[in-house]
């Protein structure tokens, strides 16, 4: 079913909601200097404490993207007490990552004993163990970035775990765990899916040609 897209232009949108939305987005993801710009602009009302909060999450964030992951557990521990001590994939994760920068750096000796000493007591929960031999197998290739988990080594995996990392700790301080824009999104995606399948319309549903209807 096709919106004649004038329609939008007659339902009344609040600008409190508005800007909820822009800085429910900028709080998501670490945007400080923004954050405090849109409040000098809009007047909305954010407390020291919660902005305080956002700079410790940005610098943890930006550790794990980068793969210094043992600082980001250290100040993790220190934001969101036993955290990781309750989420083991997520703990796992991180400590996935360090052992993959040893690899890379070709402290191959290093990352074994890592391995040993952190990753192997994972191996306990069979849910661990596949997970485990990807990454042990990395030591047996001179270049593990053209080995079959060459994935375990991209930016992409290091954003996975960065982002988990985010919503983690934003769950931790009872936060909402997804920006109220990404929501809205999702919902708008799922809907619009839905009418095309109830009437049957060919072809999936295009955000990108939606927002330029």
């Amino acid at each position: 079913m096709d919106v004649d897209p004038r329609l939008y232009e007659q339902i009344a949108v609040n600008d409190n909601d508005i800007h909820n939305i822009v800085m429910s987005y900028l709080v998501h993801n670490c945007f400080k200097e923004t954050v405090e710009s849109f409040i000098a602009c809009t007047g909305m009302k954010q407390s020291s404490d919660h902005l305080e909060d956002m700079e410790k999450r940005k610098r943890i964030y930006q550790f794990a993207l980068e793969g210094n992951a043992l600082k980001a557990i250290e100040l993790t521990e220190q934001l969101a007490t036993n955290l990781l001590e309750k989420n083991k994939d997520l703990h796992f994760d991180l400590l996935s990552l360090h052992f993959v920068e040893l690899v890379c750096s070709r402290k191959c000796t290093e990352a074994l004993e890592f391995a040993q000493m952190k990753l192997t007591p994972f191996g306990k929960e069979q849910k661990y163990v596949e997970k485990l031999e990807d990454f042990m197998a990395l030591l047996a290739y001179e270049e593990p970035e053209k080995s079959p988990m060459f994935h375990l080594l991209t930016l992409e995996y290091r954003q996975h775990v960065a982002d988990s990392l985010n919503r983690a700790i934003l769950a931790h301080a009872n936060h909402p765990t997804y920006a109220a824009m990404e929501r809205l999104i999702q919902q708008t995606t799922v809907v619009r899916q839905c009418l095309n399948q109830e009437h049957g319309k060919d072809g999936a549903f295009s955000l990108k040609d939606f927002l330029k209807s």
